[in-house]
């Protein structure tokens, strides 16, 4: 049996498991059946995390089995785990990724949500480029959020249009190890709406490491200010641009603690 709980923020969920309950097991293998929504629990990913002094150290892996660097709403549910049980006011914890620490402070709480104000790090390979899809060229916005991102500015798709495009600049050659993928359209600068194809996933309702991504792009190149709120399907949340770090701010909310009973993959 393997312990796990629930979280999610805006919709984008994710099941959370202790590193001591999987030593041996096939992570990849694991992480498909547990995220599967129809024979498994349900879920956009599978984060095994083992508890640190100043807050844990996470690995993702998406629905499909394959390797992610960092979620940014998947490292405020594993916070909002961790805090669960904790009531001071100040709350401050790091959460170490694969795409580097991320520093989140807890700014508010009710009975099943927590709001935390994470430190996202500052993005990187920021640049404006075109890619071949069929006979046409997708101009893209490509940088990396602690996990790469290709944001496609302008007015949002028809939902054929998301999908096929989604579908091919996710797994593109342009994109070493393939991409996320956000569609962005500046509705006004302090308010930017995205649809969100994530790699491994597809379709998802929110995205944190997106709304960041999404809100740099549109800075850098659509007219956004520098601080916006960025919605989603899921929800909104707030992202700044700051000269030391790109910030999110958003909930997260545990679900529910169970344990997996099939065998466990090796």
């Amino acid at each position: 049996m393997i312990p796990f709980a629930k979280a999610h923020a805006y919709g984008n969920d994710f099941l959370y498991v202790p590193e001591r309950d999987v030593a041996g097991v096939r992570l990849d293998v694991l992480a498909r059946e547990m995220c599967n929504r129809h024979a498994g629990v349900g879920a956009d990913g599978l984060i095994v995390y083992e508890p640190t002094p100043g807050g844990a150290a996470m690995r993702l892996f998406n629905a499909d089995g394959g390797g992610a660097e960092v979620s940014g709403n998947g490292v405020r549910g594993l916070a909002a785990l961790l805090a669960q049980h904790d009531d001071r006011s100040a709350l401050a914890l790091t959460i170490v990724t694969e795409g580097g620490s991320k520093r989140l402070t807890r700014t508010s709480r009710d009975d099943t949500r927590q709001t935390f104000r994470a430190a996202m790090g500052l993005p990187t390979g920021l640049r404006r480029t075109g890619v071949a899809v069929g006979d046409a060229l997708v101009e893209v916005v490509a940088l990396n959020m602690g996990n790469p991102h290709a944001v496609v500015l302008g007015p949002l798709p028809e939902d054929d249009r998301f999908r096929q495009l989604g579908a091919a600049l996710e797994r593109h050659p342009a994109f070493a190890g393939g991409t996320n993928v956000e569609f962005a359209h500046v509705e006004t600068p302090a308010q930017v709406r995205i649809r969100i194809w994530e790699r491994g996933v597809g379709p998802t309702t929110s995205s944190g490491t997106g709304s960041c991504a999404a809100l740099v792009a549109a800075a850098a190149y659509g007219a956004a200010a520098r601080t916006a709120d960025v919605m989603a399907p899921g929800g909104v949340q707030l992202v700044e641009w700051k000269d030391d770090s790109v910030y999110l701010t958003g909930w997260a909310e545990v679900l529910c603690q169970g344990q997996w009973l099939r065998c466990l993959p090796t």
